[in-house]
């Protein structure tokens, strides 16, 4: 294990360079705009960042163009609400 105490994963539709496939449905061309997509939440600590990012694309890599895309976003703060523990000690 990396050390990831928890993360949120969510079934999703959207969109991006990847194509959804033309369908026949009931004799009309649809090729549809949204795709279900898996969508996976994580907070680290910095130090934990770059161990994280290598595990994931290590484990999902295919290079195929639905391989998707990992945002990094800053953390201003987080209260662990049982305990009121603040900051790295509350992920």
């Amino acid at each position: 294990m990396i050390g990831i105490k928890g993360m949120t994963v969510s079934q999703v539709l959207g969109f991006g360079n990847q194509r959804g496939f033309e369908e026949i449905v009931r004799g009309q061309r649809i090729i549809p705009t949204l795709l279900a997509k898996v969508k996976i939440e994580l907070v680290v600590t910095d130090s934990q960042l770059e161990t994280v990012l290598e595990a994931i694309t290590h484990a999902v890599r295919t290079g195929d163009v639905d391989d998707g895309k990992i945002f990094i976003l800053p953390i201003e703060d987080v209260v662990r609400i049982r305990t009121g523990e603040r900051g790295s000690d509350a992920i």
